[in-house]
């Protein structure tokens, strides 16, 4: 995938959501070959468990985008794999929706060093999965968007950015900090503060939990909740759904 000589290489790999069944074989395969492991701070042990003994495993993950940087790519990867070492980079749901996959690539390929992206379940698909709500349905939603709620005042769905319209299905990720700014900017979109909304926890893991309201009252309900759990907001007709399936996961 790249030009230029091939040092040793990265593997841009998904870890899913969280339960480690839903790794792919893909990333299975890679884990057991790897040199080095850089992993998201969210990445469970039991998935880190899968690299080979005495591969080195770097944490190089960020939380909620906290303080800057000046590289796409950590500078760890890409010493290691200027040294020969098979890389992957595990990060957690999918690494090109908001995982700076793309960014990452961009790097590898001006360094000359091989690469592969591996997909992985996104938090998006395996939160709605595991809570019984379908992102899409013929009687109320055909579209799907998907947005950060992470910096409110510049998101892509906040003050300052590009407003959602109201209609389908809206999912925020990393909203959890910001709900109530958040759910106010949908409202100030267009948004019926009676549409459906649900708080999803620690999703596809034995500690998931779901809390539905409206866009009106999520923030009311979800009060005193830990802000550093991660989390995501599914807003949508769609979240009625759920109370019409019991899917194997659903918590």
């Amino acid at each position: 995938m790249t030009g230029g000589v091939v040092r040793g290489s990265v593997a841009l790999v998904g870890a899913g959501p969280g339960d480690p069944r839903l790794l792919t074989v893909r990333a299975v395969e890679l884990l057991r070959e790897a040199d080095v492991v850089a992993y998201d701070e969210l990445v469970s042990p039991e998935i880190l468990s899968l690299a080979p003994k005495g591969a080195e495993l770097l944490n190089v993950g960020r939380r909620h985008g906290s303080g800057k940087t000046t590289y796409r790519l950590h500078p760890s990867v890409l010493e290691r794999a200027r040294g020969g070492k098979r890389v992957v980079r595990l990060k957690a749901g999918d690494p090109l929706i908001f995982g700076r996959g793309g960014e990452e690539a961009e790097e590898l390929t001006e360094a000359g060093i091989a690469f592969e992206i591996v997909p992985g379940v996104s938090a998006a698909l395996g939160a709605a999965a595991y809570a019984g709500i379908p992102l899409t349905h013929r009687d109320c939603a055909s579209r799907v968007t998907f947005a950060t709620g992470h910096d409110v005042d510049g998101s892509h769905c906040g003050r300052g950015g590009t407003p959602c319209p109201p209609g389908g299905t809206l999912v925020l990720y990393m909203a959890g900090r910001k709900l109530a700014a958040n759910l106010e900017a949908l409202v100030a979109s267009g948004w019926d503060e009676a549409t459906p909304a649900a708080y999803v926890m620690s999703a596809t893991t034995p500690s998931q939990r779901v809390i539905t309201a409206t866009v009106g009252d999520l923030a009311t309900k979800t009060e005193g909740l830990p802000a550093d759990v991660p989390a995501l907001v599914i807003v949508g007709d769609v979240v009625r759904v759920r109370e019409r399936l019991n899917p194997k996961g659903a918590q």
